[in-house]
């Protein structure tokens, strides 16, 4: 796994991009993933929530594009890491520790 970003720079929202970033997601996100989930919760209509499944995509997508801008090297480490080894955390340890060096979550 080369970059976690495609021709024109934009963050590819891989499975291990995804894991990688999951402690900031978790974080930066939690306002619009909670909303979301509160929607799908008061309402059985999937489509009632699909805006509110439009927030958390643009926010996670907004997020991916911030790591990639300001850590894209530790990024792609880690990202690659988790790759290789399936997203199993344990094997990626010093790359999270790098990563979350360069850009720690908020």
């Amino acid at each position: 796994m080369g970059s976690t970003g495609d021709a024109v720079g934009e963050p590819v929202p891989t499975s291990a991009v995804l894991m990688a970033a999951a402690k900031h997601i978790g974080t930066r996100c939690r306002n619009e993933n909670l909303a979301f989930l509160k929607c799908k919760k008061d309402d059985p209509n999937p489509e009632k929530c699909l805006d509110k499944g439009r927030q958390v995509t643009q926010c996670v997508l907004h997020l991916l594009r911030d790591l990639h801008q300001n850590c894209s090297k530790e990024l792609d480490s880690y990202a690659g890491c988790m790759y290789y080894h399936t997203n199993e955390f344990e094997f990626c340890r010093k790359e999270q520790k790098e990563f979350e060096k360069a850009c720690p979550f908020p």
